[in-house]
C-alpha cells in the first residue's frame, strides 16, 4: 500500500557536491537535500509511528527525515532520486506483516528427530573407553 506524498510536505535544498569534479564541483550546486517532517505530513499516524521508531540515521530525533542525493551532475535527476528514496522509506513503513499463525511440528517431524538423536547419542556413547 504506497501513500502518496505531496511536495508541498517536502523541502529541497540545493549544496555543492563532495568530490572529485574540478571546477564544476566548486562552481554549481547540483546537489540535493530532501528534507520531509513525518509530524507534520498526511501521511496515517500508523506509518508515522513507525517511521518515527525506525532505527535509520536518515531521521532525526525531531522526525525529520533527510536524504542527501548526489550521484548525477544534474540537480533535477538528483531531486527525483531523493524523492525514489523517500518513497521506498515510506512504503517500507507502510508496509504491515500478515499476523503469525503459530503451528506444531508433525508427528514425523517429532520422530526423525527423536531417531537422529538416538543416532548421535549412539554414535558418542561408542566414542568412550571399553571395558574388557
Amino acid at each position: 500500500m504506497s501513500h502518496a506524498i505531496h511536495l508541498r510536505e517536502v523541502e529541497f535544498t540545493a549544496v555543492r557536491s563532495q568530490g572529485p569534479g574540478g571546477q564544476n564541483v566548486n562552481k554549481v550546486s547540483s546537489a540535493v537535500h530532501l528534507r520531509f517532517d513525518i509530524v507534520a505530513s498526511s501521511l496515517p499516524q500508523a506509518v508515522k509511528d513507525k517511521l518515527l521508531h525506525t532505527p535509520d540515521h536518515r531521521i532525526t530525533k525531531d522526525g525529520i527525515v533527510v536524504i542527501k542525493a548526489q550521484s548525477s551532475r544534474s540537480r533535477d535527476q538528483n531531486k527525483a532520486e531523493a524523492l525514489a528514496r523517500l518513497e521506498e522509506l515510506i512504503a517500507e513503513a507502510s508496509h504491515v506483516l500478515p499476523p503469525r499463525r503459530p503451528t506444531k511440528p508433525t508427528y514425523a517431524s517429532k520422530q526423525r528427530r527423536l531417531e537422529t538423536k538416538s543416532l548421535r547419542s549412539g554414535i558418542k556413547s561408542n566414542r568412550s573407553k571399553v571395558t574388557v
